[in-house]
């Protein structure tokens, strides 16, 4: 099964960019998406091929995640079953017989850290639904999850130590994920691959020099690691500051 994730920083300004030329010549059986910025109805998605499940934030133009997908789910999920985190489009979880599926887009923890505080709290509440999820059945997690795990996922990490996406609490809240039975698929796969990077800064030309981070993942649960195939980072695909990642995976 091929699934693949991406960050369009603004699903109508990426097809704009050739996105669903790119989903058609990706042909994913799964397709997820974050950052959409968009109510459903306001991008001319036409994927005749894919079943389309959209989140959005209550606030417009705002965050927001979408799934295309090929295969019809036993149930759908639009939140992380949690008071208080569920305004924002950030999550969606597709059941199917033998996984979920879920895509995140994490809360940045902005300059200074200043939403730092709500990120933790999100990210406990969604550490505690995807357990529950993984009690039942695997878990294949993608998105965006707005953190580089260690120093090899960035290209500076000395002078980003304490940054957003790279403080020491955000690192630690990934561990944790990690540490209760989820695995990074592709780490599992590729554990010393440098320069390998999901998001570049629109500043400095950091995309054409390869000054970027990996914070676009897929975890999967941990007795899914062995079926990964591969991981791959399509970093040669534009319209986002993100690049797409794409999952083979044998379920």
């Amino acid at each position: 099964m091929k699934i693949v994730t991406w960050n369009v920083n603004g699903i109508r300004a990426c097809i704009g960019k050739g996105l669903i030329d790119y989903i058609q010549q990706e042909d994913a059986d799964i397709f997820c998406i974050q950052e959409t910025k968009c109510q459903p109805g306001q991008a001319p998605v036409d994927l005749p091929q894919y079943t389309e499940y959209w989140n959005s934030a209550v606030k417009k133009g705002y965050s927001g995640t979408a799934i295309f997908t090929k295969h019809e789910p036993l149930s759908v999920n639009y939140d992380i079953n949690a008071e208080g985190h569920d305004t924002e489009g950030r999550a969606i979880t597709l059941e199917y017989p033998e996984f979920y599926m879920v895509t995140n887009y994490t809360p940045n923890a902005q300059d200074g850290l200043a939403r730092i505080g709500y990120r933790l709290e999100w990210e406990a509440a969604n550490r505690e639904y995807l357990k529950e999820l993984d009690s039942k059945k695997p878990v294949i997690l993608c998105g965006d999850l707005n953190v580089a795990h260690q120093e090899i996922d960035l290209k500076n990490p000395k002078t980003n130590v304490g940054n957003p996406g790279f403080s020491d609490a955000e690192r630690e809240a990934f561990s944790q994920l990690l540490s209760c039975g989820f695995t990074d698929a592709f780490r599992f796969l590729y554990p010393d691959r440098i320069d390998a990077y999901t998001w570049w800064s629109y500043r400095m030309k950091a995309r054409e020099r390869n000054v970027g981070w990996r914070i676009d993942y897929f975890v999967v649960s941990d007795r899914l690691a062995p079926k990964v195939r591969d991981v791959q980072i399509r970093d040669q695909v534009f319209g986002s500051d993100h690049c797409p990642v794409v999952l083979d995976i044998d379920l």
